[in-house]
């Protein structure tokens, strides 16, 4: 499991083909299963082949953190509210003064059951997995971002394939620089709860 060899296989297998088939039309029962099973091994994986603790750091550079974060979050609001405005103006902020409840329980649903699974699986398995395969750093992130917007193919939307692609390089460098799943989670629930806030949620996939 360590050698090189099966890990390309692994890479291949888990992030483009299980992605790339969710495109066709097959039972949702069946995609269900795939990605449960598919999630069950990256956790083996981290557990029992990479050793993974699971532990959180004490020595985290919250203040960095949070400076870094809310400056891009900054810049996200900034233009996201800009491109909502001048493409959709009716879905500015639609959700949370219609459905509050809706907007309420779809963050919670979202930060817990969906963004963490998304970073142990591109962040913390990937870059324990596969970084002693890329000498080059950059290129690294740039295939991690890549295969991270590969995973959302399955909305057909070139858009979402942009923004996925920008996500997974700004998660990307998070956790490079952290090495922390809960930090890296933080950030996408934070980037991505805006998004359904600011009105982008019919775009991406969220109830609406």
């Amino acid at each position: 499991m360590q050698s090189i060899r099966y890990k390309f296989i692994e890479l291949i297998l888990i992030f483009i083909v299980i992605p790339v088939s969710y495109t066709f039309d097959f039972s949702p029962i069946l995609k269900l299963i795939i990605g449960v099973l598919g999630f069950i091994y990256v956790t083996y994986i981290l557990l029992k082949v990479e050793k993974n603790k699971f532990s959180i750091n004490k020595n985290l550079n919250w203040k960095k953190f949070w400076k870094s974060t809310f400056i891009k979050f900054l810049i996200i609001t900034l233009i996201t509210s800009l491109f909502v405005w001048f493409t959709d103006s009716k879905s500015l902020f639609i959700v949370v003064l219609n459905k509050p409840k809706l907007w309420i329980l779809i963050l919670l649903f979202y930060s817990l059951f969906s963004v963490y699974p998304q970073e142990l699986i591109y962040r913390t398995f990937f870059f324990q997995r596969y970084k002693n395969l890329f000498k080059n750093e950059f290129v690294f992130i740039l295939i991690n971002a890549a295969l991270f917007s590969l995973a959302h193919i399955f909305f057909k939307s070139s858009l979402v394939l942009v923004l996925t692609f920008i996500g997974g390089i700004l998660f990307a460098y998070t956790f490079k620089k952290t090495k922390s799943t809960l930090l890296v989670s933080i950030e996408h629930a934070i980037y991505g709860c805006w998004l359904f806030t600011v009105g982008m949620g019919t775009m991406l996939g969220f109830p609406s």
